[in-house]
């Protein structure tokens, strides 16, 4: 396939200052497609028909289709395939048909200008996407650079670090990176004021935890009371074990069916991967929303009704994990017929009925049954303590062949 959509980065410093093959590209363009920052830099005389990004922007992608033969050219911010347009063109259009030319990046002036190696760095983006997605990051001694929705961006990550303790932390923001009037301002996440900042703006964070701060974290297995919970809660140690027989991969996608507060799915997130939340009680997929925002997994994909009827829709899983409602009829073969090859299922079960149900699906799919007894020492009066045990938890793993 010839190329014929080009995706060309600008900088703030204009298309003017963009090497001679983008310059050509933008030229000789019959339709360009931007917002209406990059548009306004092409003169008014050039003859290409213009299109905005609509709303969804998943609109200007589908009447993008139509455009195929002709000499598309799309204005994009930076580098394109950071966090850009590049990336969602690239996955509808595929590689054939697209040719990026990028200029650097926010991260990569940003890092320029503080003498930071871009390696060592968290780097997100905020832009059209919750602030709760920065509680996954904070954590003493991190460096952040962050990609703002707007010149609001900077209070609020200081108003978010200041309520998990890291109140502390150093700011700057960095305005109009590559323009005439580029800006670094800086200051302390608590003292930080509601000045006027540039909507085009990236905001570097280096955490430092006050004495109230809040660690949490990136490994299987978070405390019990980091999460709320109506006690349907799968517990640390089961859960981590839990979590270990899923096998996470980064960007994979996992169903936790019978979700409760939604910890086996949130912790799944934190790993990397991508999630959806199955939960027939309302009152338990709203502690399932307080949990994904507190624990940095705002994007948790929240699903409500009874499985097997409410997984019809939902994104292919290469995971699945049965919390609850093993013994409900044709949930467990349902679940097993959307695996995909190499697919993993792991079902736990308190009751001697879901006991059962398990040793049958083993039987019929293979794998592994394990029992899982946590015993927690406890007061038992006075100075004296003992062994308290919890309910044993029988556990299915189960890989599709």
């Amino acid at each position: 396939m010839t190329p014929w959509l080009s995706i060309v980065g600008v900088g703030a410093d204009g298309i003017a200052a963009l090497p001679g093959p983008a310059r050509t590209l933008i030229d000789n363009a019959e339709v360009l497609i931007g917002g209406d920052r990059h548009l306004a830099m092409v003169a008014a005389s050039h003859p290409a028909q213009r299109h905005g990004w609509a709303t969804p922007i998943s609109r200007t992608v589908e009447q993008m289709r139509s455009f195929e033969g002709r000499r598309v050219v799309v204005l994009a911010t930076g580098d394109p395939m950071s966090y850009g347009i590049g990336v969602t063109l690239a996955r509808a259009f595929g590689r054939d048909a697209i040719t990026v030319l990028p200029v650097p990046g926010a991260f990569s002036l940003a890092a320029a200008r503080l003498g930071w190696p871009l390696h060592d760095i968290d780097c997100l983006t905020l832009h059209g996407r919750p602030l709760a997605l920065l509680n996954l990051h904070i954590r003493p001694g991190a460096r952040l650079l962050i990609l703002s929705q707007d010149g609001d961006t900077p209070a609020a990550v200081a108003a978010a670090l200041c309520e998990r303790g890291y109140a502390p932390s150093t700011i700057a923001v960095l305005e109009n990176m590559g323009a005439a009037n580029e800006t670094l301002r800086g200051g302390v996440a608590k003292d930080w004021d509601e000045r006027a900042i540039a909507d085009l703006n990236t905001v570097a964070v280096t955490c430092k935890a006050g004495d109230d701060a809040v660690v949490v974290s990136r490994a299987a297995g978070l405390p019990d009371d980091a999460f709320v919970h109506d006690g349907q809660l799968t517990k640390r140690v089961v859960r981590a074990a839990t979590l270990a027989a899923l096998a996470p991969q980064p960007g994979e996608n996992l169903w936790d069916v019978g979700a409760g507060c939604g910890s086996i799915a949130i912790e799944w997130m934190r790993l990397g991967g991508l999630a959806s939340a199955i939960e027939r009680k309302a009152a338990r997929r709203d502690l399932i929303a307080r949990n994904a925002a507190m624990l940095g997994a705002p994007m948790l994909d929240i699903v409500a009704g009874d499985a097997p009827d409410a997984l019809a829709g939902l994104d292919a899983p290469g995971a699945i994990f049965i919390g609850g409602g093993i013994t409900a009829p044709g949930l467990a073969e349902a679940c097993w017929a959307r695996l995909p090859a190499r697919g993993r299922l792991v079902a736990n079960a308190v009751t001697l009925e879901g006991e059962a149900a398990l040793q049958a699906l083993g039987a019929q799919w293979g794998g592994s049954l394990t029992r899982i007894a946590v015993a927690s020492a406890a007061s038992i009066g006075g100075s004296l303590r003992a062994w308290q045990p919890l309910r044993p938890v029988t556990q299915l793993v189960a890989m599709k062949p």
